[in-house]
């Protein structure tokens, strides 16, 4: 049985990219970074990030497929 993917939040996701606040803020506004506001906070998946980021050309997929071997060890 597959795991679901857990939620993770606006601090999570700025430490896991390295950015602050508000340029995640700027990225889903200007960007579409897929982002989903629930009530006043802001929560993301890491696979639906990683996925946006290789196919805008701002993580290759070399880098994204050692994240995620990475993330399996």
């Amino acid at each position: 049985m597959l795991q679901e993917e857990r939620w993770v939040s606006m601090q999570e996701i700025c430490k896991y990219l390295g950015l602050s606040r508000d340029t995640i803020k700027k990225m889903i506004k200007t960007q579409n970074m897929p982002a989903y506001k629930i009530e006043r906070k802001w929560k993301f998946k890491i696979s639906e990030i990683d996925a946006w980021m290789c196919d805008n050309n701002k993580l290759t997929k070399e880098d994204r497929e050692a994240i995620l071997n990475a993330k399996n060890n």
